[in-house]
């Protein structure tokens, strides 16, 4: 059913779009021949339409081999198989091809190194070397390669280690017997593999858990391997090297404790001499409250009092004595919290915004928390805590949860695991450190975000509780890079504040009548704002003024009937598929609609979007599957 609907999406855009799109510009040719050169020494003779030179394109004039995308004049796949090509494969050049998806040279004569320079073909899905004399180690940057899906490089001279490309998650076959590859083997998501085999090869060390997906033929033939599926067990651990270590760890544990208690005596003096300016500069100060240790029993004995344990904390500026909780919810990360562990612990601003800051906290075990301390919200502590309570009952992957929460009348914590990967914003518009952020990653970072929102929608409808905040430096990157939605449901949603939404909404839709945006109808607020992050992944470009000015330009180039330049340039010159990028901008476009009412849900925004990534890599397979 959303196939059917997406496909609307196309004709009009898309065609409009192709047509503006180059052709390999002569740099890419010219490279292209010199990989050619190096694959063919001595000038072989060749067939009247074999192609590749300096005075031919690749595409219109077809050369040997080379398949070209068919709505622009860019190279999608080069397959050469059985041609006995000799010489080195010179990858720098050949990656001056940006969109290349397939490289095939199975069954060819091709001997040197595997180069580095591979990872430049960051667009690359395929790669089949089988039955060549490649030798040396293989390259490091594979793992860098994030779209791969085949990886068959049988049969060759290979050496050394294999890379740790069990990082990249879409992996579906990696087929390396008969070569001479050493080393321990990377632990794959055999879950997700559906071809595996190493065997005849020099591998050693334990085998990891195929989950009884692949029998010992994928892995006979290393005689350095061992344990399940194979016969021969793995041996017990040395224990003169257990004993040994064991020794090692005292020894060098007492120099750490001479050296701690030196640094004790130092810091002790210096702390004596500088106490409070230690304080003010590095403690977390929230009400200036006395804390005191003891557990509340009262509250652990009402209901769900398992699953969280509450401090008791006198706030010396109410002068009443009224009571506040710093409330642990059930959570790994933290369940021992306390708030003195808060108050003592070095805090490290990092930002300000216009309802509160956000610190880092590290506590006594080198964890590290984000602390979001709210102001100014006209909530009762009974409903914020309420509040708080019910979003931690509805819980997803893709939605950060919270550690837990504290709240008295003037101020308001509420503490998250700290995220180092920092936000989708750093990472749109930020340092990217080399990292790749390719069309299916922002398309998955779509995927996902549109579902942890739709699900947080449907838990918390009855509610009235939407994120009211969403923005791409709301979206934080875990561990494993996997987009968590940040600070749901802090945003306090105030009258004013949504009409002013809805002004700015109007001021640049010049011919669509206004649809109202009222507090009820908060949810729909989301909706645009996530579609301004779908602008944002799309078109790369910074969002300012609450997302409205990139709206505008966005609609104002469609109204300018099409221009290339919506599309992220990186993305486009990468090889993106047009068809998927014009079907997500019409989501978007459907998302930021100036009436709300006309704006789609939440949920069918995901299903919308999980079709557009469905259909695209059920489209990659098919055209990929065999070269």
């Amino acid at each position: 059913m959303h196939q059917a609907h997406i496909s609307l999406f196309v004709p009009i855009f898309f065609l409009l779009y192709s047509s503006t799109t180059n052709a390999e510009t002569p740099e890419v040719r010219n490279a292209l021949v010199n990989f050619m050169q190096k694959l063919s020494p001595g000038n072989n003779q060749r067939e009247e339409n074999w192609g590749w030179n300096t005075t031919s394109d690749p595409c219109i004039d077809t050369w040997k081999g080379v398949t070209c995308y068919t709505n622009s004049q860019t190279i999608k796949k080069i397959v050469l198989d059985e041609l006995n090509l000799a010489g080195q494969l010179d990858a720098a050049s050949l990656c001056s091809a940006k969109a290349l998806t397939v490289l095939s040279l199975n069954k060819n004569i091709i001997s040197g190194n595997f180069p580095e320079e591979i990872s430049n073909c960051s667009r690359l899905t395929h790669i089949y070397f089988h039955g060549n004399n490649f030798s040396g180690n293989l390259p490091g940057s594979l793992s860098r390669l994030s779209n791969l899906k085949r990886v068959v490089i049988s049969g060759n001279d290979f050496s050394g280690n294999i890379p740790d490309i069990s990082r990249i998650s879409g992996l579906l076959t990696f087929l390396a017997e008969n070569n001479h590859l050493i080393g321990g083997l990377p632990k794959f998501d055999f879950a997700n593999l559906e071809e595996f085999n190493v065997s005849n090869n020099n591998l050693t060390g334990p085998v990891p858990d195929f989950g009884g997906k692949f029998s010992e033929t994928s892995v006979l033939g290393n005689p350095g391997l061992c344990g399940k599926p194979l016969a021969n067990a793995c041996p017990p651990q040395d224990n003169k090297k257990k004993s040994s270590s064991k020794k090692d760890y005292f020894i060098y544990s007492g120099y750490a404790a001479i050296g701690i208690v030196i640094l004790s005596l130092i810091a002790f003096k210096l702390i004596k001499k500088g106490k409070d300016k230690h304080v003010a500069k590095k403690g977390f100060e929230t009400n200036k409250a006395i804390v005191s240790t003891t557990t509340s029993s009262s509250d652990q004995s009402k209901g769900g009092g398992e699953n969280r344990s509450e401090f008791s904390i006198t706030s010396v500026e109410s002068g009443k004595g009224n009571s506040s909780s710093l409330v642990v919810l059930s959570s790994p990360v933290a369940n021992v919290l306390k708030f003195e562990d808060l108050l003592r612990s070095p805090a490290e601003l990092m930002g300000r915004g216009r309802h509160g800051s956000l610190y880092k906290v590290t506590i006594n075990d080198g964890l590290n928390l984000a602390v979001k301390r709210i102001r100014d919200w006209d909530i009762s502590r009974d409903d914020f805590k309420k509040r708080m309570e019910r979003i931690d009952e509805v819980k997803h992957e893709n939605v950060m949860p919270i550690v837990a929460f504290y709240c008295s009348r003037q101020e308001k914590l509420l503490v998250y695991e700290f995220q180092q990967n920092g936000s989708l914003f750093r990472l749109l518009h930020g340092s990217q450190n080399g990292q790749s952020f390719d069309w299916g990653s922002r398309l998955s970072v779509a995927a996902k975000v549109s579902e942890g929102l739709a699900f947080m929608h449907e838990g918390l409808h009855a509610d009235g509780i939407p994120h009211g905040n969403l923005k791409s430096s709301n979206i934080l990157l875990s561990n494993q890079m996997e987009p968590l939605i940040s600070e749901y449901g802090l945003a306090e949603i105030k009258e004013n504040e949504g009409q002013a939404f809805l002004d700015q909404i109007d001021s640049f839709q010049e011919n669509n009548s206004p649809g109202g945006v009222a507090l009820n109808n908060a949810f729909k607020m989301d909706t645009y704002s996530f579609g301004v992050i779908l602008l944002e992944l799309l078109t790369g470009k910074i969002v300012k003024n609450n997302g409205f000015d990139l709206a505008r330009w966005v609609n104002s180039a469609i109204r300018e009937e099409w221009t290339v330049e919506v599309f992220d340039k990186t993305l486009v010159s990468e090889g993106a598929s047009e068809e998927s990028m014009v079907n997500l901008l019409q989501v978007a476009l459907k998302c930021i609609n100036s009436s709300s009412d006309a704006r789609p849900s939440i949920r069918e925004v995901a299903g919308l979007i999980n079709s557009i990534k469905e259909y695209e890599e059920k489209s990659i397979n098919s055209e990929t599957s065999d070269p």
